[in-house]
């Protein structure tokens, strides 16, 4: 892992897609857990229409792994928000149990939108899905998307901010005015006991206090 040195006493984990099991092969999350992992993000649903065809099984089987879960909507903001943050928070099958982080909003692609659509479009998510789940949702980003497709906006501060940052520095680049990060993906090409081929890999920075309670691990 090419994050500072406080990754490894800091709770990591992968997030995964259905690209993560190659040949349809399982992920061994106990494995994972072996090999020192607290947590992982798994997609979900995209647009609104796709569900990771692994999602159940990855689901139920980092739980009984012990490792707390995170789930993710990929955006498609050519599309409307409500049926997307509906479709979401059906097949999560809840977001508020043991080992639950809380939902999380991937935003990467504008659809086309100018900016204040877009700004428009992610204010619309979010409220749906909190309405629907209970919690407060995760924004995943990249600072120059946030830069650029949002205008650099400051109005979601009060969601946890999860970054994708690649080069190797001593913190992320932190956009949109967020005072802290919370979630920080180091790398898209990782390696993990456990997961065949390569993974995206993140640590946890404790801007949400204990993560044994933010994950509801009891």
């Amino acid at each position: 892992m090419s994050a500072n040195g406080q990754a490894a006493a800091t709770p990591t984990g992968p997030d995964v897609s259905s690209w993560q099991h190659i040949d349809g092969r399982f992920i061994d999350w106990f494995a994972v857990k072996r090999a020192g992992h607290d947590f992982a993000m798994v997609k979900a649903t995209e647009g609104m229409s796709y569900i990771n065809p692994y999602f159940v099984a990855d689901s139920l089987l980092m739980r009984a792994a012990g490792i707390a879960r995170g789930t993710y909507h990929y955006a498609r903001p050519q599309l409307p928000p409500e049926p997307q943050a509906a479709l979401y928070a059906t097949i999560v099958l809840g977001q508020n149990g043991p080992l639950d982080l809380p939902p999380v909003l991937d935003l990467e692609h504008s659809g086309g939108l100018a900016p204040g659509a877009l700004i428009n479009w992610t204010h619309r998510y979010l409220n749906t899905v909190r309405a629907l789940t209970g919690r407060v949702p995760i924004i995943y980003t990249y600072p120059n998307f946030w830069k650029t497709a949002m205008a650099d906006t400051s109005e979601f501060t009060h969601y946890p901010l999860w970054i994708a940052d690649y080069r190797d520095n001593e913190q992320p680049e932190v956009p949109g005015g967020w005072p802290a990060w919370t979630f920080w993906q180091t790398t898209d090409s990782g390696s993990i006991p456990g997961i065949a081929g390569r993974t995206d890999l993140n640590v946890y920075s404790g801007a949400q206090g204990d993560f044994a309670r933010f994950a509801n691990m009891g």
